[in-house]
């Protein structure tokens, strides 16, 4: 049997339910980690825990609205109970919304925050305490290359994913002297449904068909193409590794060299 280099850890993954955040939490359990999964959609997470099991390892589907502090109060609580905390909290859930500045909804600058960043700040708040009692953690939040650039239309979203390498690279100051690391990953265009989503609606706008709206969106990399969820995935399960133990207050590129620093 491969080296399984999570074996004992206890992880975290919100927004678990499909895309990135299904692929973080398949790899964590395949290097050995026990995985809650979370997620606002119950079926999924379901049967997400139930494959993590049929891998040998133990899993809890738990649903919650990262939005929600009561609903992130009750997630900790019950992850304490049956866990006694986690070792490593992967920060997936989020949302994206586009729309021009001029005329911007409201709510939709209000929902990019309260999920992408502060979605962020309450589950890290409360999971933390038993990280810094074991003196030994690994937050990892999965950002995206707007948290470094701006693009027309993404106002809201570009604003919220700056703010959680903020977030993140606080933190990680703040932190160290509890050997827990922070950082963030930063993934241009993946494959996912969320993209799907952002394709359809991009093709509604402009007239484009969907399969001409991927291919814009792949040119948009040096290489040409769509990162996969695996590869994020991959390397979350470093970062949350013991010899990742240097590698903090980062936000770590996973987009074909579109941005380069």
């Amino acid at each position: 049997m491969s080296e399984r280099p999570l074996n004992g850890r206890r992880a975290l993954v919100t927004g678990a339910s499909r895309g990135i955040g299904r692929a973080i939490a398949l790899a964590l359990a395949e290097a050995g980690a026990d995985v809650v999964v979370s997620a606002r959609s119950v079926a999924p997470l379901e049967e997400l825990a139930a494959h993590i099991g049929r891998m040998g390892r133990k899993s809890l589907a738990l649903p919650c609205d990262v939005a929600d502090p009561r609903q992130v109060a009750e997630l900790a609580s019950a992850v304490m109970d049956a866990w006694g905390g986690v070792d490593v909290l992967v920060n997936n859930a989020g949302v994206a919304g586009s729309h021009k500045f001029l005329n911007h909804p409201d709510e939709l600058w209000h929902q990019m925050l309260a999920v992408n960043l502060t979605g962020v700040y309450y589950v890290t708040k409360a999971f933390l305490p038993p990280m810094v009692a074991q003196k030994w953690g690994r937050i990892i939040t999965i950002a995206s290359i707007a948290g470094k650039t701006g693009a027309r239309y993404i106002a809201a979203y570009s604003a919220s994913k700056h703010g959680v390498l903020g977030l993140t690279r606080s933190l990680a100051m703040e932190l160290v002297e509890h050997h827990i690391t922070v950082n963030a990953i930063c993934p241009g265009y993946v494959d996912t449904p969320m993209t799907d989503t952002n394709i359809a609606n991009i093709s509604a706008r402009t007239g484009m068909s969907p399969e001409e709206v991927r291919h814009t969106l792949a040119r948009m990399s040096p290489q040409g193409r769509l990162i996969t969820p695996e590869e994020v995935a991959a390397l979350t399960v470093y970062l949350a590794r013991e010899e990742a133990r240097g590698i903090t207050g980062q936000a770590i590129n996973v987009d074909g060299g579109t941005v380069q620093w």
